[in-house]
């Protein structure tokens, strides 16, 4: 079977920024039984702490978009955030927004692999985990990772976010 198109995409974005997993092997996208809409939801599938989820949230800030990769221990304090990088509007984006900028679905939001990069920032919180695990480009699709490659292959600015 075929993978989905937005699973490709992020394979092979993954595997053209040489993105690596926790023990330095290529991170590989996994596809899981269901789906997964929720960090609660992938962290049991998975078997890991909700914490090392990296929820991919979009927002529109001043009608850019704008990717935030969050702990799924975490809520984004969006006010804090408009006013620590500086927009007058931060709202989440509606899902024709999401897909518009992303290419991809809300809850299988991958922080790589949309039509065109985005301004990404990076949950400081995701730190203090060794693996982290964010989504593949549909909800039942996720791969492992670390936040110090969160960071370089998504050009992303560490962050506090909540």
């Amino acid at each position: 079977m075929q993978p989905h198109p937005n699973v490709r995409a992020v394979q092979d974005a993954l595997a053209g920024a040489d993105a690596r997993d926790a023990s330095g092997a290529p991170a590989t996208v996994r596809l899981l039984p269901d789906a997964v809409h929720t960090a609660a939801a992938a962290a049991e599938a998975l078997g890991v702490r909700v914490g090392q989820i990296a929820n991919s949230l979009v927002f529109e800030a001043d009608g850019a978009p704008l990717l935030v990769l969050t702990s799924g221990a975490h809520r984004v304090d969006v006010a804090e955030l408009a006013a620590s990088i500086g927009v007058t509007t931060l709202r989440r984006a509606t899902p024709e927004f999401v897909r518009e900028h992303t290419g991809q679905p809300i809850g299988g939001v991958a922080p790589l692999g949309h039509p065109r990069p985005l301004r990404t920032l990076v949950d400081l919180a995701l730190a203090e985990h060794h693996e982290v695990w964010a989504a593949g480009g549909v909800p039942r699709a996720v791969f492992p990772t670390t936040y110090n490659e969160l960071l370089r292959i998504t050009a992303g600015t560490p962050a506090e976010v909540a």
